[in-house]
């Protein structure tokens, strides 16, 4: 396994508060383990795709829905992407991925938050890369292994949000044991709190998007 490791002043940050302030990424050692077929295909099927995913539904009442959400969020994240277009389209990732791999969003844009910060370029001291901080030894199931490919939106968060799910299923749906896993701090409590104390200012109610 390799070694775990949290930055301190992440750490200091995170119980102050101050997640808008900057800071190191938290990623800690996540651990390769063997995947199943399905998952890997879910990993290597990102790298084909260059631009955002365009969600698509087949009500009205739900693409609604969605562009409500994408109202809502687009406000919270302005200070983080001030810039529209990118915004909407990490907006739009996040939604899709989370979706794709059955995640709340306001989950994964919580563990965003306190992974990077919303830095795409984000690199943890123990060489976890981007918005999702994933360890570089997950590209071993690309063709070419380039873990600069990390670095890119959808892979990055295609990778995150399968690695989580993947977690989640190994804990059997126990939603703490799996957010240690992916920080490499299974048992211990700082990192999946700060998690969930980040998802809460994420979350919308629905009623407010009917």
């Amino acid at each position: 396994m390799l070694p775990r490791r949290v930055a301190v002043q992440a750490l200091l940050a995170l119980a102050s508060g101050c997640w808008l302030g900057t800071r190191p990424a938290w990623a800690g050692a996540q651990r390769e383990e063997p995947l199943a077929d399905a998952v890997r295909t879910a990993l290597s099927s990102a790298i084909a795709n260059q631009a955002p995913p365009v969600p698509e539904f087949t009500q009205t009442e739900a693409r609604l829905k969605y562009l409500r959400w994408l109202g809502v969020q687009s406000q919270r994240l302005m200070s983080k992407k001030p810039d529209w277009q990118s915004r909407k389209e990490f907006l739009q990732t996040v939604w899709y991925e989370s979706k794709r791999a059955g995640l709340d969003t306001a989950l994964v844009l919580g563990l965003i938050q306190v992974e990077s910060n919303f830095r795409k370029f984000a690199v943890s001291s123990a060489g976890a890369r981007g918005y999702m901080q994933v360890m570089p030894f997950w590209t071993r199931q690309l063709a070419d292994g380039d873990a600069s490919r990390l670095f890119h939106m959808q892979t990055n968060l295609r990778f995150g949000c399968v690695i989580l799910r993947h977690y989640i299923d190994l804990e059997n749906g126990d939603l703490f044991f799996a957010l240690g896993r992916y920080n490499g701090s299974r048992g211990r409590s700082p990192y999946p709190d700060a998690v969930l104390s980040a998802k809460r200012h994420w979350e919308v109610d629905d009623r407010s998007l009917s």
